[in-house]
């Protein structure tokens, strides 16, 4: 995700370290700070290291924090992350960002592990009428996909799978789901996930007169 800022850092140790599938991870550690939905925290491995952010995917209310993330071979830390196994320690920053949703009338649009805050949100209990739309690649990389269609937040969800076709899905990417909506509704639009993903539909909502100030965006590098 973006880069590291100027944060204070404390030391924890992993309570596990789950593959979800194949390049994709869940990291666990004890809670030690309050946050609201939808922030970030920085994860490093040594004191003097940069940092990276990263979504934080649970509950406020969970005495545990769960991080979502994808390897990247060319990445300096998520490589490492992946190789880390119970007990072993990493240092975590306090929350950030205001990636937040005000519990009204929203849409959330997610490409791969930009599912993360809105796992969160989810989890935490947010208000308000939301619709979801999630973007991966293949069918088994919507992550906790029970949890997102069996839950009292979501009243509508879908699935845009572009690389398989299957029933249950939008056969296609993100942005091509979204030309096919012939009335957008007005609300507030959250975008989380890589820049390509966020940027084109970012635009794509301008042009069909979504106000600038009503989309929030968050990018996974």
């Amino acid at each position: 995700m973006t880069n590291d800022i100027q944060v204070e850092f404390k030391q924890v140790e992993l309570i596990n370290n789950t593959k979800i599938v194949n390049g994709v991870y869940s990291l666990r550690f004890r809670r030690f700070f309050d946050f609201i939905p939808g922030q970030v925290i920085s994860i490093k491995l040594t004191e003097d290291m940069p940092g990276r952010l990263y979504s934080i995917a649970s509950s406020n209310r969970s005495e545990y924090i769960d991080i979502l993330f994808r390897v990247r071979s060319e990445g300096l830390l998520s490589p490492q992350l992946a190789n880390l196994s119970t007990g072993d320690k990493l240092y975590i920053s306090t929350p950030m960002g205001n990636f937040t949703d005000q519990q009204t009338d929203s849409v959330w649009i997610a490409a791969g592990t930009g599912i993360a805050p809105y796992l969160s949100m989810i989890r935490s209990g947010v208000k308000g009428k939301k619709t979801l739309i999630f973007g991966a690649s293949y069918r088994d990389h919507f992550y906790n996909d029970k949890e997102l269609i069996n839950n009292n937040i979501v009243d509508k969800y879908v699935r845009c799978c572009s690389r398989e076709e299957h029933n249950d899905c939008f056969y296609g990417r993100v942005t091509a789901y979204i030309d096919q909506i012939k009335d957008l509704p007005n609300r507030k639009y959250y975008l989380c996930g890589n820049p390509e993903m966020v940027v084109e539909v970012r635009d794509k909502l301008i042009k069909r007169g979504i106000a600038f100030n009503d989309i929030l965006a968050e990018i996974y590098f």
